[in-house]
């Protein structure tokens, strides 16, 4: 397959052509590499206090170019304004929380006899981030941020779809007096740019997120380097609710219409208990009706469209129009559209169930009590996140501790904090982003004895 060596960028509400932007080659990314291997030699040597420094500079740039960013996210992606404003602004704030990290950096000192014993945190040297279409400024901040607070250089390769708000920030980082060469984006196609960045020898680490068949693909192209991987992958994460719950709360559709569903942390399988069924249906059915579907650059849109036509044309072959469920409306004319719909006549084991759609879908099962409510929730290949309802505490805890997930929320949707961990189990990934331990992740830990035996009497 051959490809072309620039980028459309396309308006998935309108189809309109929003930017066209170069593509790279491996040629690109070898001299990124080299020069982001001379950024880093000299940003490692950089004092602490001062890379913090920088790094909170580049976090106070960020916060006074949201607006002009989430109007970006909007155009490319399609994202509500909102929602893209809180994107924009949690690149500030993960900023300026790596920022913080950088001077508690420590090692250790271990107990050893004859001598002393310490440990270092060194930088890897650089990093390849490569980043998703569905939410392309946070996730892109996921690992450059601590990995350029841990003393890296960033190579960014941004999706294809998705590259403008990127190439943006890393204007917004030499405007913060970033090093040049520090943090660079490079838009590609994934089999060129990418294949080259996650090949590269003097790339130290890859940071993807994506489907679970790519991710299959970087994690055997670093093994044969013996490179580390951090992989986000894919989702298909339940939404657990019984009897006892709130349930006006807990069948929130935007649980999984957030981002029109292109959300690994979605809750696309509900799970409710027999005898509450047919109330939470009837609940869901009055609600998806309602949901608002248009122009997201409209305050007051609750849903967008999808990213793109093969994104739609995927979403279209997975639920067909005939199959039993609730839905919504959607717009007609040019936009990649889809309505908001949770099936109904789904087997726990249908395609439909198991596999992850990416669109704004879920599919609604009921269970009997708690053990096949753990059983359903568990028979995925996935495991990423999840939301268990309940106002039983101890039955709460048992189900935290049953349910085979990185991230489960109890009588809440919330996924992701940045400053908690995030990371799935099974093929949702490998490896753990965000949270006080973010930095260490960048880094190797070298140890160092020093003998204090003096010379033998």
């Amino acid at each position: 397959m051959s490809y072309e060596h620039e980028l459309t960028v396309l308006n998935p509400a309108t189809e309109e052509v929003v930017a066209t932007v170069p593509a790279a080659t491996a040629a690109d990314v070898d001299a990124a590499v080299a020069r982001a291997s001379k950024a880093q030699a000299r940003w490692a040597a950089v004092a602490p206090a001062d890379r913090a420094r920088l790094l909170r500079r580049f976090a106070d740039v960020v916060d006074r170019h949201v607006e002009e960013l989430a109007r970006l996210e909007v155009r490319e992606a399609g994202h509500l304004l909102g929602n893209a404003r809180w994107e924009a602004g949690n690149v500030r704030d993960l900023l300026a929380y790596a920022a913080g990290g950088v001077e508690r950096l420590n090692g250790r000192q271990i107990p050893v006899p004859g001598g002393l014993d310490i440990t270092l945190l060194e930088p890897l040297g650089v990093v390849g981030v490569i980043a998703p279409w569905n939410f392309p400024m946070p996730i892109a901040a996921w690992g450059a941020a601590p990995a350029l607070a841990a003393g890296n250089a960033v190579v960014l390769k941004p999706a294809e779809t998705t590259p403008l708000t990127a190439l943006r920030l890393a204007e917004l980082a030499l405007e913060a007096g970033l090093p040049e060469g520090l943090f660079q984006v490079l838009p590609g196609h994934g089999p060129v740019a990418g294949t080259a960045l996650v090949e590269h020898p003097e790339v130290a680490k890859i940071v993807f997120t994506g489907s679970t068949r790519t991710g299959r693909d970087v994690m055997e192209r670093c093994a044969r380097q013996v490179k580390p991987v951090t992989l986000e992958l894919g989702g298909k994460s339940p939404n657990i609710v019984f009897a006892d719950a709130d349930l006006k709360t807990a069948v929130d559709p935007f649980s999984f219409l957030d981002n029109s569903g292109q959300d690994c942390c979605a809750r696309t399988r509900i799970l409710v208990q027999e005898s509450v069924y047919d109330e939470v249906r009837e609940l869901l059915a009055d609600a998806v009706a309602s949901v608002v579907v248009g122009d997201p650059a409209d305050e007051k849109t609750q849903m967008g469209p999808l990213i793109s036509r093969q994104q739609l044309d995927r979403v279209r072959r997975l639920v067909p129009s005939d199959a039993p469920g609730l839905r919504g409306i959607a717009p007609d004319g040019p936009g990649f559209w889809f309505a908001p719909t949770v099936l109904t006549g789904e087997a726990p084991d249908s395609e439909a169930a198991r596999e992850e759609i990416f669109g704004p879908v879920a599919v609604l099962l009921p269970f009997t009590d708690e053990q096949d409510a753990i059983r359903l929730a568990n028979d995925t290949p996935y495991g990423l996140s999840g939301s268990l309802w309940t106002r039983d505490i101890g039955r709460a805890l048992r189900l935290s501790r049953a349910v085979k997930a990185g991230n489960l929320s109890v009588n809440s949707h919330s996924s992701v904090r940045y400053w908690t961990p995030f990371g799935g189990y099974k093929q949702s990934g490998l490896g753990r982003e965000l949270g006080p331990d973010a930095l260490t992740a960048f880094t190797e830990t070298k140890n160092v004895f020093i003998s204090t035996e003096g010379p033998a009497q």
